[in-house]
């Protein structure tokens, strides 16, 4: 075996071969095509189940199996590292509430429970644990989910970042609600619930060694009221997602291979906060590829639209939303963005990792 290490790809969309290679790296976790190649190729040919192959940021288990019962749990676990473990805007603790509860509401149902596991570092203060549980308690506070179970596990020092938090979600969808990524018909309208990007740069300016300030705070936030609003209003959305690692770009382009369509957007109706463009300009990153916590993009057919953009907009965290575009039958598995210019950019998935990383 070789003693050279794979190189880390840094650029947005360089191309990267997707391929094993003899080592993980970086990029294995960034939630583009690296992530999606050690997938298809390690993971799957394991742990393949019908569940899995639905390629869904959550599970839907059907607990009865005379298929009686009027709805299905909805399952979904999530890792959760982040540098500094504290940030504005929020925390390791309430990104990994977040982060799960969300994860179950893209289904289109109910969060109810929450499970974690802990892996501290030795040298970790109590008193920052502390503040990191009080944060999750509040988190969960607000999205009416219980943490029902938990473990920990200490490593040495330099065997871990402080603590990593693993989270598994539990929920309930209505037999009639039918919400995934294969959903998306020709058609639909895409709405963002609100600015691009916040998480990202709001991480990256916390580390104090890039060399700029803002006042930039993430967006980290539950969303299940958001949709539960949302869908009162759009009973018929297609398809929930948010844009975590990989940004809106890898978001869309999951979709459109998911539902063999095209998503065509418009860059000037894309909601991105000034600063980010400022920070992704100085840094050479594009902010349709970087990092959200506390955003949704919803697919819902064209006479539901507006109800959707009103539900929305009236939820503390979706006042900023956009209708940004709409989903074609042609080019399937592609998403294109007219630029303000008047051109037409095709928008890849996340080839490697935006360095440096910010979860």
């Amino acid at each position: 075996m070789s003693d050279h290490h794979p190189p880390v790809y840094e650029g947005l969309n360089c191309p990267v071969p997707l391929r094993h290679t003899e080592e993980i790296i970086l990029g294995h976790g960034s939630g583009g095509k690296l992530t999606d190649d050690l997938i298809k190729n390690v993971f799957m040919p394991h742990l393949a189940s019908p569940p899995l192959s639905e390629a869904n940021d959550f599970a839907v288990v059907q607990p009865d199996p005379n298929k009686t019962a009027e709805g299905s749990l909805i399952v979904s676990t999530d890792g959760h590292i982040v540098s500094p473990i504290v940030f504005p805007g929020g925390d390791i603790g309430r990104l990994a509430v977040c982060g799960t509860v969300n994860d179950i509401s893209m289904s289109g149902g109910t969060p109810l429970y929450l499970t974690a596991s802990f892996i501290l570092e030795e040298g970790l203060p109590v008193v920052q644990l502390r503040d990191v549980v009080k944060s999750m308690k509040e988190a969960a506070e607000e999205a009416n989910v219980q943490v029902i179970a938990g473990d920990t596990k200490v490593v040495e020092r330099g065997k871990a970042d402080k603590i990593f938090i693993a989270t598994t979600g539990i929920g309930w969808l209505p037999k009639s609600r039918q919400i995934n990524g294969k959903m998306a018909q020709p058609g639909d309208v895409v709405i963002v619930s609100g600015t691009l990007g916040d998480h990202g740069i709001a991480v990256l300016a916390a580390r104090e060694e890039l060399g700029f300030l803002t006042d930039l705070r993430s967006d980290v936030a539950p969303l299940n009221h958001l949709i539960a609003g949302l869908l009162r209003s759009a009973p018929n959305t297609h398809v929930l997602r948010d844009p975590t690692r990989g940004g809106l770009a890898t978001s869309l382009n999951e979709i459109a291979n998911q539902s063999q369509v095209s998503i065509w957007i418009k860059e000037q109706d894309i909601p991105v906060n000034p600063a980010v463009n400022a920070a992704c300009e100085m840094l050479g990153f594009d902010p349709m590829y970087i990092a959200n916590e506390g955003k949704v993009i919803a697919i819902v057919p064209a006479d539901e639209a507006r109800e959707a953009l009103s539900a929305i907009q009236e939820n503390p965290y979706g006042r900023h939303a956009a209708i940004i575009g709409e989903v074609r039958q042609s080019h399937a598995g592609q998403v294109l963005m007219q630029t303000a210019i008047g051109g037409t950019r095709i928008l890849e998935r996340l080839a490697g990792e935006i360095l440096p990383r910010i979860c």
